[in-house]
C-alpha cells in the first residue's frame, strides 16, 4: 500500500527539482543580455514567418508591377491586384519587378525558417544516430563510420553543399538534404565523443546487468545525458543553415524567384546597388541579423547549460 504513496513522492519531487534546474538555467541564461535579445529577435522572426500571409499575400508579393519599379522607401505606387486598383505604400521600397521590398522580406522569413529548422533536424538525426553507433558499439563500425565522417569534414562544408546539389538538380528538397549532409558530421562527432565519455558509467552498466537492451541503454540512458551540447549545436546549425540557403539561393542553386528568399533577392539586386541600394540592404541586413541572432544564443544557451565552459 505504500508504493503509491512513494510513487506519486517521486514525482512530485521529480517535477520540483525539474522545474528549480529550469529555473536555475533560465537566470543563467537571462544574465546574457545578447543573448537574451537574440532570443526575442528569433521569436519575432518566427512569428513573422507564420504569420506572414497577414501582412502580405504570397501572391502580393510575387506578382510583378514594372511601373512601380526601384521605387524608395516610403514611396507611394499604384498596384493592380485581383483585378484591383490598389494605392500601396511601399516602406522599404520596391525591387526591378516592383515588388514591395518588406514584404517578400517577411516571405523569405519563412522559408529561411523552414530550411533551417528542417534541414538541422534531418542532420540531428542521421548524424546522432551514426554517432551513437560508432560511440557505443566501436570496433570496425566505429572507425568505418568516423573514416567517412574525415573525408566529409576534409571538404569544405559550402562546396560539399554546392557539390550536392549540383549533382541532385535544384530543388527545394535536393537543398535540405545538402545542407543535411553537410551538417551531419558534426553531430556525429558531438554524440560519439559525448557517448564514449559516458557509456562506462555505473547507471550504463546498472541497465546493461537487468537485460537492457543496446537501443534502449543509448536512447533511454545515454542520449537523454548529452542533451546539453547537442542543443547548443543545434542553435548554431540553424544559423548557418539559414546563411548556406541563402548563399545557395545567391549562386542560383537555392530557391529560385519569384519565390521570395533572402539569398535570391540579393542575387537581383546586385545588379541594381549603385542607383538602388536600397534593394540589396533589406535581405542583407535580414541575413546579418538572423545568423547573428542564432550565433549569440548558441553562446548564452553554451555558457547557461555548461557553466563551466563559461570564460
Amino acid at each position: 500500500m505504500q508504493s503509491p504513496e512513494i510513487t506519486s513522492s517521486n514525482i512530485r519531487r521529480a517535477i520540483k527539482r525539474t522545474g528549480k534546474n529550469l529555473g536555475q538555467f533560465w537566470r543563467r541564461f537571462s544574465r546574457n543580455k545578447l543573448a537574451t535579445i537574440s532570443l526575442i529577435f528569433i521569436l519575432i522572426v518566427a512569428l513573422i514567418a507564420i504569420f506572414a500571409d497577414l501582412f502580405y499575400s504570397y501572391d502580393f508579393v510575387t506578382a510583378n508591377s514594372l511601373e512601380n519599379a526601384f521605387l524608395k522607401p516610403g514611396e507611394t505606387g499604384i498596384v493592380y491586384f485581383q483585378e484591383q486598383e490598389i494605392e500601396h505604400r511601399f516602406l522599404l521600397g520596391s525591387d526591378n519587378y516592383g515588388r514591395d521590398i518588406l514584404g517578400r522580406i517577411l516571405h523569405g522569413a519563412r522559408v529561411s525558417m523552414i530550411i533551417g529548422f528542417v534541414a538541422v533536424l534531418f542532420a540531428l538525426t542521421l548524424g546522432g544516430t551514426l554517432g551513437a553507433i560508432a560511440g557505443y558499439k566501436g570496433g570496425w563500425i566505429d572507425t568505418l563510420i568516423m573514416r567517412i565522417t574525415d573525408i566529409l569534414l576534409s571538404i569544405p562544408m559550402i562546396m560539399l553543399s554546392i557539390a550536392i546539389v549540383a549533382a541532385m538538380g535544384n530543388s527545394f528538397f535536393n537543398l535540405l538534404v545538402a545542407i543535411s549532409i553537410t551538417l551531419a558530421p558534426r553531430y556525429i562527432r558531438i554524440v560519439r565523443a559525448s557517448i564514449i565519455t559516458i557509456k562506462d558509467q555505473e547507471f550504463v552498466e546498472a541497465a546493461k546487468c537487468i537485460g537492457a537492451s543496446d537501443m534502449r541503454i543509448v536512447f533511454r540512458h545515454i542520449l537523454i545525458n548529452i542533451t546539453a551540447p547537442i542543443i547548443v549545436q543545434s542553435t548554431l546549425n540553424v544559423g548557418t543553415a539559414i546563411l548556406w540557403t541563402s548563399f545557395l539561393s545567391f549562386l542560383g542553386l537555392g530557391i529560385m524567384p519569384p519565390k521570395p528568399e533572402w539569398g535570391n533577392m540579393l542575387s537581383e539586386a546586385r545588379e541594381f546597388i549603385q542607383y538602388a541600394p536600397h534593394t540589396l540592404f533589406a535581405p542583407g541586413i535580414a541575413i546579418l541579423l538572423t545568423v547573428l541572432a542564432y550565433n549569440l544564443m548558441g553562446d548564452g544557451l553554451r555558457d547557461a547549460l555548461d557553466p563551466k565552459l563559461k570564460r
